[in-house]
């Protein structure tokens, strides 16, 4: 594995005040946090560091501000936040950043103000890099899912002062590494989402890495349509076929076995619990109906081949699963790599927005391996590329 700087190398820290860039850029509602999860992974680093003494000094963004704004101040999100941490956390604007961070103590937090506040921090500004490193003695990055984005407080920073992976960022490594760096083979992969378009690189990299490709969601259809199948009115990327059949050839030429479903459950309407709804084969379905899922054969199947692997990385869902009866096959496909991750056969490696909802909506994503809220970072590190953010912690 590539060697990181984490809080294990940092000496004596008393006194010392920490830049952690984290990711609070949390949904809100009527002035309300609706999900803290974000917040709750900081913890570790942020109290490991305030408890040895460390001025901790967060660094994040919120939003898309174009210019600064309440709407977009974190102050907006502190009291929150002191909520989660469970200490007191004060604000600091840029404006007076200098003077209140100087009144700071040992094993005081602070949030500063959103770092897109400044033009510069998207492009990396040196000019913004050297505002926000003058206030500290390291840095501290555990926002994994900002890492994939080469901005002045995700990437500049990491050159400007000693850098080092908080424990978030170092969890989230070490368990990409097991996923797809250096795994216990048989390896396989599910695949999923409405569109292969917005998959095509995972995709093109997964069967040059996995053994088993399980493709399913609207994208399936794509693979469907292009082996001859005529899929009715269901989500299709008909201009997608031959870039689809590309893919094929290749897994074959990767000795990747590619899953399709052989059997789905089909309606013609999309909406909950619909009276069209039916389970068919892939060769039945009619010229107006939709594929909304897998069946539950191809699932019962897909699971016996998980049975005979070691390793697991999933991203997107089987079916349209927020709306019944279509999350079925997802729901049933979790439970079995749960279960077999907890049985200790398989270490399963879970990432992106709508695949988290779909494994707490399938009450599995506890008994996995490893979670992560990171969607974008995540689908870049599952197309094989280097993530500025992480590029920049490596040891020299």
């Amino acid at each position: 594995m590539p060697s990181f700087r984490t809080l294990d190398d940092l000496d004596d820290v008393m006194g010392k005040r920490a830049l952690v860039r984290v990711d609070l850029n949390v949904p809100m509602s009527d002035g309300h946090v609706t999900d803290d999860t974000r917040m709750r992974a900081t913890l570790p680093t942020v109290t490991e560091l305030a408890d040895r003494g460390a001025i901790v000094l967060l660094l994040s963004h919120f939003g898309r501000p174009k210019a600064p704004s309440p709407e977009f101040s974190l102050s907006r999100v502190t009291r929150a936040y002191e909520e989660v941490l469970g200490r007191e956390v004060r604000y600091v604007d840029w404006e007076v950043a200098e003077e209140n961070v100087a009144m700071l103590r040992p094993g005081d937090v602070a949030i500063l103000e959103n770092t897109r506040f400044f033009g510069g921090e998207e492009k990396n500004d040196p000019a913004v890099v050297d505002r926000f490193a003058k206030l500290a003695d390291f840095y501290v990055n555990d926002a994994f899912s900002a890492a994939h984005r080469a901005h002045a407080s995700t990437e500049g920073l990491a050159h400007r002062l000693p850098a080092y992976a908080g424990r978030a960022m170092e969890a989230e490594l070490k368990a990409l590494q097991k996923a797809l760096g250096e795994p216990e083979r048989p390896v396989a992969a599910v695949v999923g989402g409405a569109k292969v378009s917005s998959k095509l690189e995972v995709l093109r990299h997964l069967v040059t890495r996995v053994d088993h490709l399980i493709i399913g969601g609207g994208m399936a259809n794509t693979f469907l349509a292009a082996r001859g199948v005529s899929v009715g009115k269901s989500l299709c990327e008909h201009d997608l076929t031959g870039t689809a059949n590309e893919i094929l050839d290749a897994a074959d030429r990767a000795n990747c076995t590619v899953h399709l479903p052989y059997d789905v459950v089909v309606a013609k309407e999309f909406a909950a619990n619909p009276p069209s709804v039916r389970t068919c084969n892939v060769h039945e379905v009619a010229a107006d109906e939709m594929i909304l899922d897998v069946g539950p054969a191809a699932v019962e199947a897909l699971g016996d081949a998980l049975k005979t692997c070691r390793t697991l990385v999933w991203n997107g869902p089987l079916g349209a699963f927020e709306t019944p009866p279509f999350d079925r096959a997802t729901v049933a496909l979790a439970q079995t790599a749960a279960a077999l991750t907890q049985s200790g056969s398989l270490v399963s490696v879970a990432g992106g927005g709508d695949t988290v909802a779909a494994l707490n909506h399938a009450g599995a994503a506890a008994d996995f391996t490893f979670v992560s809220t990171a969607g974008g970072a995540f689908l870049e590190w599952m197309e094989g590329k280097e993530l500025p953010g992480v590029k920049a912690l490596l040891r020299d």
